[in-house]
Protein backbone atom coordinates (compact mmCIF):
# COMPACT_ATOMS: atom_id res chain seq x y z
CA UNK A 1 0.00 0.00 0.00
CA UNK A 2 1.49 3.32 -1.09
CA UNK A 3 0.78 6.37 1.08
CA UNK A 4 0.22 9.83 -0.42
CA UNK A 5 0.14 12.99 1.66
CA UNK A 6 -1.66 16.01 0.18
CA UNK A 7 -0.56 19.34 1.62
CA UNK A 8 -3.03 21.36 -0.46
CA UNK A 9 -6.45 20.69 -1.87
CA UNK A 10 -5.88 18.62 -5.01
CA UNK A 11 -8.67 18.16 -7.55
CA UNK A 12 -10.62 14.96 -7.03
CA UNK A 13 -10.32 14.34 -10.78
CA UNK A 14 -6.66 13.60 -10.12
CA UNK A 15 -6.88 11.92 -6.73
CA UNK A 16 -9.48 9.51 -8.08
CA UNK A 17 -6.76 8.15 -10.35
CA UNK A 18 -5.13 6.52 -7.31
CA UNK A 19 -6.54 2.94 -7.02
CA UNK A 20 -7.93 2.68 -3.47
CA UNK A 21 -6.71 -0.90 -3.19
CA UNK A 22 -3.11 0.24 -3.66
CA UNK A 23 -3.05 3.79 -2.36
CA UNK A 24 -3.96 5.61 0.82
CA UNK A 25 -4.42 9.35 0.25
CA UNK A 26 -4.80 11.85 3.08
CA UNK A 27 -3.43 15.20 4.32
CA UNK A 28 -2.68 13.65 7.73
CA UNK A 29 -0.43 10.76 6.71
CA UNK A 30 2.76 10.91 8.77
CA UNK A 31 4.90 8.43 6.81
CA UNK A 32 4.11 9.13 3.15
CA UNK A 33 5.79 7.63 0.12
CA UNK A 34 4.91 10.76 -1.85
CA UNK A 35 3.87 14.33 -1.10
CA UNK A 36 1.53 16.29 -3.35
CA UNK A 37 1.46 20.10 -3.17
CA UNK A 38 0.26 23.13 -5.03
CA UNK A 39 1.39 26.24 -3.14
CA UNK A 40 2.31 24.76 0.26
CA UNK A 41 5.71 26.02 1.43
CA UNK A 42 8.09 23.10 1.97
CA UNK A 43 11.31 25.00 2.65
CA UNK A 44 10.88 24.95 6.43
CA UNK A 45 9.52 21.41 6.63
CA UNK A 46 11.51 18.35 7.63
CA UNK A 47 10.23 15.59 5.37
CA UNK A 48 9.86 12.07 6.79
CA UNK A 49 12.53 9.61 5.64
CA UNK A 50 9.82 7.57 3.91
CA UNK A 51 9.32 10.25 1.23
CA UNK A 52 10.45 9.02 -2.18
CA UNK A 53 9.05 11.76 -4.41
CA UNK A 54 7.45 15.21 -4.27
CA UNK A 55 4.85 16.24 -6.84
CA UNK A 56 3.82 19.82 -7.60
CA UNK A 57 0.42 20.19 -9.27
CA UNK A 58 1.58 23.16 -11.31
CA UNK A 59 4.67 24.42 -13.08
CA UNK A 60 6.56 26.60 -10.58
CA UNK A 61 8.56 24.94 -7.81
CA UNK A 62 9.76 27.99 -5.88
CA UNK A 63 7.91 26.70 -2.82
CA UNK A 64 9.94 23.47 -2.86
CA UNK A 65 13.58 23.10 -1.69
CA UNK A 66 14.66 21.38 -4.89
CA UNK A 67 18.42 21.49 -4.24
CA UNK A 68 18.06 19.98 -0.77
CA UNK A 69 15.75 17.23 -2.02
CA UNK A 70 18.16 16.42 -4.83
CA UNK A 71 20.90 15.74 -2.31
CA UNK A 72 18.52 13.38 -0.52
CA UNK A 73 17.81 11.52 -3.76
CA UNK A 74 14.20 12.71 -3.98
CA UNK A 75 12.90 13.69 -7.43
CA UNK A 76 10.57 16.67 -7.72
CA UNK A 77 7.88 16.49 -10.39
CA UNK A 78 5.86 19.34 -11.87
CA UNK A 79 3.22 19.62 -14.57
CA UNK A 80 4.44 21.91 -17.34
CA UNK A 81 1.78 22.62 -19.91
CA UNK A 82 -1.16 21.36 -17.87
CA UNK A 83 -2.27 24.93 -17.11
CA UNK A 84 -0.93 26.48 -20.31
CA UNK A 85 -4.31 27.23 -21.84
CA UNK A 86 -5.54 28.93 -18.67
CA UNK A 87 -2.48 31.20 -18.61
CA UNK A 88 -2.73 31.86 -22.35
CA UNK A 89 -6.29 33.10 -21.91
CA UNK A 90 -5.48 35.36 -18.97
CA UNK A 91 -2.53 36.91 -20.82
CA UNK A 92 -4.82 37.79 -23.73
CA UNK A 93 -7.33 39.13 -21.19
CA UNK A 94 -4.56 41.18 -19.57
CA UNK A 95 -3.71 42.84 -22.88
CA UNK A 96 -7.37 43.72 -23.40
CA UNK A 97 -7.79 45.01 -19.83
CA UNK A 98 -4.84 47.35 -20.29
CA UNK A 99 -5.39 48.49 -23.86
CA UNK A 100 -9.08 49.30 -23.36
CA UNK A 101 -8.73 50.70 -19.80
CA UNK A 102 -11.40 48.27 -18.71
CA UNK A 103 -10.55 48.16 -15.00
CA UNK A 104 -10.45 51.94 -14.69
CA UNK A 105 -13.70 52.26 -16.62
CA UNK A 106 -15.47 49.65 -14.50
CA UNK A 107 -14.28 51.41 -11.34
CA UNK A 108 -15.57 54.74 -12.71
CA UNK A 109 -19.04 53.31 -13.33
CA UNK A 110 -19.26 51.96 -9.76
CA UNK A 111 -18.79 55.50 -8.45
CA UNK A 112 -21.65 56.99 -10.46
CA UNK A 113 -24.65 58.34 -8.56
CA UNK A 114 -28.22 59.02 -9.61
CA UNK A 115 -30.93 57.43 -11.73
CA UNK A 116 -30.42 55.91 -15.15
CA UNK A 117 -30.84 59.20 -17.02
CA UNK A 118 -28.19 60.93 -14.89
CA UNK A 119 -25.84 57.96 -15.16
CA UNK A 120 -26.25 57.95 -18.95
CA UNK A 121 -25.46 61.68 -19.08
CA UNK A 122 -22.29 61.23 -17.03
CA UNK A 123 -21.20 58.22 -19.09
CA UNK A 124 -21.56 60.07 -22.39
CA UNK A 125 -19.76 63.09 -20.99
CA UNK A 126 -16.78 61.25 -19.49
CA UNK A 127 -16.26 58.05 -21.47
CA UNK A 128 -13.63 59.75 -23.62
CA UNK A 129 -11.16 59.54 -20.75
CA UNK A 130 -11.14 55.76 -21.16
CA UNK A 131 -10.44 55.65 -24.89
CA UNK A 132 -7.98 52.86 -25.53
CA UNK A 133 -6.40 51.13 -28.50
CA UNK A 134 -6.90 47.86 -30.34
CA UNK A 135 -4.64 44.81 -30.40
CA UNK A 136 -4.97 44.43 -34.18
CA UNK A 137 -1.67 45.32 -35.85
CA UNK A 138 0.21 45.82 -32.59
CA UNK A 139 3.42 43.93 -31.81
CA UNK A 140 3.64 41.49 -28.93
CA UNK A 141 7.09 40.56 -27.67
CA UNK A 142 7.26 37.25 -25.82
CA UNK A 143 10.21 36.45 -23.58
CA UNK A 144 10.33 32.67 -23.12
CA UNK A 145 8.88 30.26 -25.68
CA UNK A 146 7.96 27.25 -23.59
CA UNK A 147 4.53 25.64 -23.35
CA UNK A 148 2.77 28.87 -22.41
CA UNK A 149 4.83 31.32 -24.44
CA UNK A 150 4.20 29.38 -27.66
CA UNK A 151 0.47 29.22 -27.01
CA UNK A 152 0.31 32.95 -26.29
CA UNK A 153 2.28 33.68 -29.47
CA UNK A 154 0.00 31.61 -31.68
CA UNK A 155 -3.15 33.08 -30.08
CA UNK A 156 -1.89 36.64 -30.59
CA UNK A 157 -1.31 35.95 -34.27
CA UNK A 158 -4.95 34.87 -34.60
CA UNK A 159 -5.94 38.24 -33.15
CA UNK A 160 -4.08 40.00 -35.94
CA UNK A 161 -1.03 40.97 -33.90
CA UNK A 162 2.59 40.85 -34.95
CA UNK A 163 4.68 38.62 -32.65
CA UNK A 164 8.37 38.66 -31.80
CA UNK A 165 9.81 35.88 -29.66
CA UNK A 166 13.02 35.63 -27.68
CA UNK A 167 14.25 32.36 -26.19
CA UNK A 168 17.85 31.21 -26.71
CA UNK A 169 17.00 27.81 -25.17
CA UNK A 170 13.81 26.97 -27.08
CA UNK A 171 13.34 23.21 -27.43
CA UNK A 172 12.76 21.37 -30.69
CA UNK A 173 9.24 20.37 -29.62
CA UNK A 174 8.25 23.94 -28.83
CA UNK A 175 9.81 25.18 -32.08
CA UNK A 176 7.63 22.74 -34.03
CA UNK A 177 4.51 24.10 -32.28
CA UNK A 178 5.42 27.74 -32.87
CA UNK A 179 3.88 29.42 -35.90
CA UNK A 180 6.33 30.30 -38.65
CA UNK A 181 4.89 33.82 -38.58
CA UNK A 182 6.53 34.52 -35.22
CA UNK A 183 9.64 36.57 -35.79
CA UNK A 184 12.84 35.84 -33.90
CA UNK A 185 14.37 38.63 -31.85
CA UNK A 186 18.12 38.98 -32.23
CA UNK A 187 18.41 39.76 -28.54
CA UNK A 188 16.39 41.10 -25.61
CA UNK A 189 17.10 44.72 -26.54
CA UNK A 190 15.72 44.18 -30.03
CA UNK A 191 12.49 42.67 -28.68
CA UNK A 192 11.93 45.45 -26.14
CA UNK A 193 12.46 48.23 -28.65
CA UNK A 194 10.03 46.77 -31.19
CA UNK A 195 7.13 45.69 -28.94
CA UNK A 196 3.88 47.39 -28.00
CA UNK A 197 3.23 44.62 -25.47
CA UNK A 198 5.88 42.56 -23.65
CA UNK A 199 4.91 39.33 -21.90
CA UNK A 200 7.21 37.18 -19.75
CA UNK A 201 7.04 33.38 -19.74
CA UNK A 202 10.25 32.26 -18.06
CA UNK A 203 11.06 30.46 -14.80
CA UNK A 204 12.54 32.42 -11.90
CA UNK A 205 16.27 31.69 -11.85
CA UNK A 206 19.40 33.66 -11.05
CA UNK A 207 19.50 34.66 -14.73
CA UNK A 208 15.88 35.85 -14.91
CA UNK A 209 15.50 37.55 -11.53
CA UNK A 210 15.02 41.30 -12.12
CA UNK A 211 15.96 40.62 -15.74
CA UNK A 212 14.66 43.99 -17.00
CA UNK A 213 16.90 46.80 -15.79
CA UNK A 214 16.49 50.56 -15.88
CA UNK A 215 18.40 50.69 -19.17
CA UNK A 216 16.06 48.08 -20.65
CA UNK A 217 13.03 50.19 -19.79
CA UNK A 218 14.58 53.10 -21.65
CA UNK A 219 14.51 51.01 -24.83
CA UNK A 220 10.77 50.34 -24.63
CA UNK A 221 8.11 52.34 -26.43
CA UNK A 222 6.58 55.04 -24.16
CA UNK A 223 3.09 53.53 -24.58
CA UNK A 224 4.14 49.89 -24.14
CA UNK A 225 2.27 47.48 -21.89
CA UNK A 226 4.27 45.12 -19.70
CA UNK A 227 2.69 41.81 -18.61
CA UNK A 228 4.02 39.43 -15.97
CA UNK A 229 2.05 36.22 -15.55
CA UNK A 230 5.29 34.28 -15.14
CA UNK A 231 6.84 34.59 -11.69
CA UNK A 232 7.16 37.11 -8.90
CA UNK A 233 10.71 38.46 -8.94
CA UNK A 234 11.11 38.60 -12.72
CA UNK A 235 10.41 42.33 -12.49
CA UNK A 236 12.15 44.64 -10.02
CA UNK A 237 9.11 46.42 -8.58
CA UNK A 238 11.10 49.34 -7.19
CA UNK A 239 12.65 50.08 -10.58
CA UNK A 240 9.29 49.63 -12.28
CA UNK A 241 7.65 52.05 -9.84
CA UNK A 242 10.07 54.79 -10.90
CA UNK A 243 9.49 53.97 -14.58
CA UNK A 244 5.72 54.25 -14.16
CA UNK A 245 5.98 57.48 -12.18
CA UNK A 246 8.05 58.92 -15.01
CA UNK A 247 5.32 57.95 -17.50
CA UNK A 248 7.60 55.60 -19.44
CA UNK A 249 5.01 52.81 -19.74
CA UNK A 250 1.34 52.78 -20.62
CA UNK A 251 0.49 50.01 -18.16
CA UNK A 252 1.74 47.07 -16.13
CA UNK A 253 -0.41 43.95 -15.76
CA UNK A 254 0.70 41.38 -13.22
CA UNK A 255 -0.50 38.29 -11.41
CA UNK A 256 1.73 39.10 -8.43
CA UNK A 257 0.51 42.09 -6.38
CA UNK A 258 3.08 44.38 -4.80
CA UNK A 259 2.65 46.87 -1.98
CA UNK A 260 4.62 49.37 -4.06
CA UNK A 261 2.48 49.05 -7.17
CA UNK A 262 -1.01 47.74 -6.41
CA UNK A 263 -2.56 51.22 -6.01
CA UNK A 264 -0.83 52.80 -9.01
CA UNK A 265 -3.42 53.95 -11.59
CA UNK A 266 -1.50 52.34 -14.46
CA UNK A 267 -1.09 48.98 -12.73
CA UNK A 268 -3.55 46.09 -12.93
CA UNK A 269 -2.78 43.56 -10.20
CA UNK A 270 -4.53 40.20 -10.06
CA UNK A 271 -4.39 37.72 -7.15
CA UNK A 272 -2.37 34.99 -8.89
CA UNK A 273 -5.22 33.82 -11.12
CA UNK A 274 -3.14 32.50 -14.02
CA UNK A 275 -3.87 28.83 -13.42
CA UNK A 276 -7.03 29.35 -11.37
CA UNK A 277 -9.53 27.57 -13.56
CA UNK A 278 -11.37 24.36 -12.84
CA UNK A 279 -9.95 22.86 -16.01
CA UNK A 280 -6.35 23.77 -15.21
CA UNK A 281 -6.57 22.41 -11.67
CA UNK A 282 -8.02 19.16 -12.99
CA UNK A 283 -5.38 18.87 -15.72
CA UNK A 284 -2.55 19.48 -13.23
CA UNK A 285 -3.97 16.98 -10.73
CA UNK A 286 -4.48 14.24 -13.30
CA UNK A 287 -1.03 14.78 -14.77
CA UNK A 288 0.84 14.78 -11.45
CA UNK A 289 -0.99 11.67 -10.19
CA UNK A 290 -0.02 9.79 -13.36
CA UNK A 291 3.61 10.83 -12.86
CA UNK A 292 3.62 9.82 -9.19
CA UNK A 293 2.03 6.45 -9.94
CA UNK A 294 4.46 5.72 -12.77
CA UNK A 295 7.37 6.50 -10.47
CA UNK A 296 6.17 4.50 -7.48
CA UNK A 297 4.93 1.53 -9.49
CA UNK A 298 7.53 1.41 -12.29
CA UNK A 299 10.37 3.72 -11.31
CA UNK A 300 9.81 5.91 -14.38
CA UNK A 301 10.52 9.65 -14.27
CA UNK A 302 8.71 12.22 -16.41
CA UNK A 303 8.83 16.00 -16.04
CA UNK A 304 11.18 16.15 -13.09
CA UNK A 305 12.90 19.46 -12.38
CA UNK A 306 15.94 17.81 -10.80
CA UNK A 307 16.20 14.23 -12.14
CA UNK A 308 16.74 12.83 -15.64
CA UNK A 309 13.75 11.53 -17.59
CA UNK A 310 13.74 7.75 -17.82
CA UNK A 311 11.17 5.21 -18.96
CA UNK A 312 11.89 1.47 -19.12
CA UNK A 313 8.76 -0.60 -19.81
CA UNK A 314 7.94 -2.95 -16.95
CA UNK A 315 8.04 -6.63 -17.87
CA UNK A 316 5.84 -8.42 -15.36
CA UNK A 317 7.79 -11.67 -15.84
CA UNK A 318 10.88 -10.27 -14.15
CA UNK A 319 11.90 -11.09 -10.62
CA UNK A 320 12.21 -7.46 -9.50
CA UNK A 321 13.24 -3.98 -10.54
CA UNK A 322 15.80 -1.89 -8.68
CA UNK A 323 15.60 1.91 -8.77
CA UNK A 324 18.90 3.40 -7.63
CA UNK A 325 19.80 7.06 -7.10
CA UNK A 326 23.47 7.89 -6.85
CA UNK A 327 25.95 10.68 -7.33
CA UNK A 328 26.94 11.16 -10.94
CA UNK A 329 30.48 9.84 -10.58
CA UNK A 330 32.50 7.21 -12.54
CA UNK A 331 32.27 3.45 -11.99
CA UNK A 332 28.91 3.45 -10.21
CA UNK A 333 27.11 1.11 -12.62
CA UNK A 334 30.04 -1.31 -12.54
CA UNK A 335 30.02 -1.41 -8.74
CA UNK A 336 26.25 -1.94 -8.63
CA UNK A 337 26.46 -4.72 -11.25
CA UNK A 338 29.24 -6.40 -9.30
CA UNK A 339 27.12 -6.48 -6.14
CA UNK A 340 24.27 -8.10 -8.07
CA UNK A 341 26.59 -10.66 -9.66
CA UNK A 342 28.03 -11.56 -6.28
CA UNK A 343 24.56 -12.57 -5.09
CA UNK A 344 23.89 -14.61 -8.24
CA UNK A 345 21.33 -12.21 -9.75
CA UNK A 346 21.07 -12.12 -13.55
CA UNK A 347 20.44 -8.69 -15.07
CA UNK A 348 17.76 -8.68 -17.77
CA UNK A 349 17.65 -4.94 -18.50
CA UNK A 350 19.57 -1.90 -17.33
CA UNK A 351 19.06 1.79 -18.06
CA UNK A 352 21.14 4.59 -16.61
CA UNK A 353 20.56 8.33 -17.03
CA UNK A 354 22.17 11.34 -15.40
CA UNK A 355 21.41 15.00 -14.88
CA UNK A 356 23.96 17.36 -13.40
CA UNK A 357 25.17 15.76 -10.13
CA UNK A 358 22.53 13.02 -9.98
CA UNK A 359 22.36 9.66 -11.77
CA UNK A 360 19.41 7.29 -11.81
CA UNK A 361 19.49 3.61 -12.74
CA UNK A 362 16.74 1.09 -13.37
CA UNK A 363 17.73 -2.57 -13.31
CA UNK A 364 15.49 -5.55 -13.99
CA UNK A 365 16.70 -8.90 -12.67
CA UNK A 366 15.59 -12.42 -13.43
CA UNK A 367 15.22 -13.30 -9.75
CA UNK A 368 14.12 -11.36 -6.71
CA UNK A 369 16.19 -10.75 -3.60
CA UNK A 370 15.60 -9.87 0.02
CA UNK A 371 16.25 -6.50 1.61
CA UNK A 372 19.78 -7.44 2.58
CA UNK A 373 20.79 -6.76 -1.04
CA UNK A 374 19.36 -3.24 -0.82
CA UNK A 375 21.41 -2.62 2.30
CA UNK A 376 24.49 -3.96 0.54
CA UNK A 377 23.95 -1.66 -2.45
CA UNK A 378 23.44 1.27 -0.09
CA UNK A 379 26.97 0.76 1.26
CA UNK A 380 28.48 1.72 -2.10
CA UNK A 381 30.00 5.17 -1.74
CA UNK A 382 27.89 7.63 -3.72
CA UNK A 383 24.63 5.64 -3.59
CA UNK A 384 21.85 7.81 -2.14
CA UNK A 385 18.65 5.78 -2.49
CA UNK A 386 17.87 2.16 -3.33
CA UNK A 387 14.35 0.90 -3.92
CA UNK A 388 12.98 -2.49 -4.89
CA UNK A 389 9.90 -2.61 -7.14
CA UNK A 390 8.06 -5.91 -7.54
CA UNK A 391 6.20 -6.70 -10.78
CA UNK A 392 2.92 -6.44 -8.89
CA UNK A 393 3.82 -2.77 -8.17
CA UNK A 394 3.32 -3.48 -4.46
CA UNK A 395 6.74 -3.32 -2.85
Amino acid sequence: MFKIQTLNTISSSGLNQFPPTQYEVSPTISTPDAILVRSHHLHDMVLPPTVKVVGRAGAGVNNIPVAALTKQGIPVFNTPGANANAVREIVIAGMLLASRNICQAAHYVKQLQGLDAEIERQVEQNKKQFVGFELLGKTLGIIGLGNIGVKVANAALHLGMQVIGYDPTITVNRAWELSAEVKQANDLNHLLSQSDFVSFHVPLTNDTKHMISQSHFQLMKPNAVLLNFSREGIIDNLVLEHVLQAGKLYAYVTDFPSAHLKDHPRVISLPHLGASTKEAEENCAIMIVKQIRDFLENGSITYSVNFPSIDMPMNHHIGMRLAIVNQNIPNMVAQISAKLAATGLNILSLMNKSRDDIAYTLIDTEQTANDSLLKELATIEGVIQVRKILPSSLN
